[in-house]
């Protein structure tokens, strides 16, 4: 009796969550356009325009470990007057993600413009060492993107 009621109770749920989620999935990817993109990282091969389109703003050279690194970013490209934006900061010597925010449905006018729309851009490096900041604001249809990077180090 108590073996039953261990079942309906904790294996029937997990099974039936399972397969409700798997039959989610599956409807998505049918729609048309629709992809499972489990390797975000990877380098593609979507248009990179030159950096003269975006520009890091208040980027020091220079942070202290209690110090937050605060920036805003330009945009003077008309064509990514909506998208998204990313802003992500790499171990200079490692390549690896230290933090990464994103900024969806940055939409604005047909003038530059600093990003963040409504928020701010606030991260604080514990690790003394070298770093990158890389932004990349990809256009409304995800099909190209511009990016810049910038150089600092935490003291």
């Amino acid at each position: 009796m108590a073996r039953g009621v261990l079942y309906v109770v904790f294996v029937v749920p997990v099974v039936l969550s399972i397969i409700f989620a798997s039959s989610v999935l599956g409807q998505v990817l049918q729609e048309p356009d629709r992809e499972l993109n489990m390797m975000q990282f990877e380098i593609s091969d979507r248009p990179i325009i030159s950096n003269k389109a975006i520009g890091i703003i208040g980027l020091e050279s220079s942070y202290s470990t209690s110090t937050p690194i605060e920036i805003q970013v330009s945009v003077k490209d008309e064509k990514f007057d909506c998208g998204d934006l990313y802003v992500t900061i790499y171990s200079a010597s490692s390549k690896a993600v230290v933090t990464q925010s994103g900024f969806f449905g940055q939409c604005f006018g047909d003038e530059s413009i600093i990003l963040p729309l409504d928020d701010d851009f606030s991260e604080t490096v514990d690790e003394p060492g070298n770093y990158e900041i890389k932004v990349e604001m990809y256009d409304k249809q995800q099909q190209n993107i511009i990016s810049t990077v910038g150089k600092f180090s935490v003291k």
